[in-house]
């Protein structure tokens, strides 16, 4: 006798029938600790990982949205803008011989009549 030939599949699928999923290794599978933990593990590791990706660029999209300034008030703060060297030019003529040094107020005094005695 020859070699038997293989069946088709098309056949198998006719007569209303599904294919078998291997119903040994399946149930090897749902007994195996790597698997029936791990995999779960992993999948929510990533999905997390994910999932804080996208919360995060969300709250990060919220306050660009939040700290947009007003273009003219924006000019207006940089007209207001002092340089230090303007500071100084203002600053360098005053004296500071006649200052005085006045402590702040100790948590049990009252505030003002402790500054007005030592002015």
């Amino acid at each position: 006798m020859g070699p038997e030939k293989p069946r088709p599949l098309s056949g198998f699928l006719a007569e209303g029938r599904t294919m078998p999923l291997l119903p040994g290794r399946w149930r090897a599978l749902k007994r195996n600790k790597s698997f029936k933990y791990g995999v779960p593990m992993v999948v929510l590791a990533i999905a997390g990982s994910l999932g804080i990706r996208e919360l995060t660029q969300i709250r990060i999209d919220i306050e660009k949205y939040r700290t947009q300034v007003d273009p003219a008030l924006q000019e207006e703060h940089r007209k207001k803008i002092m340089s230090l060297e303007e500071e100084y030019e203002k600053m360098k003529d005053n004296t500071f011989d006649d200052w005085k040094n006045i402590r702040g107020p100790r948590p049990w005094e009252d505030s003002k009549s402790v500054q007005a005695v030592q002015r």
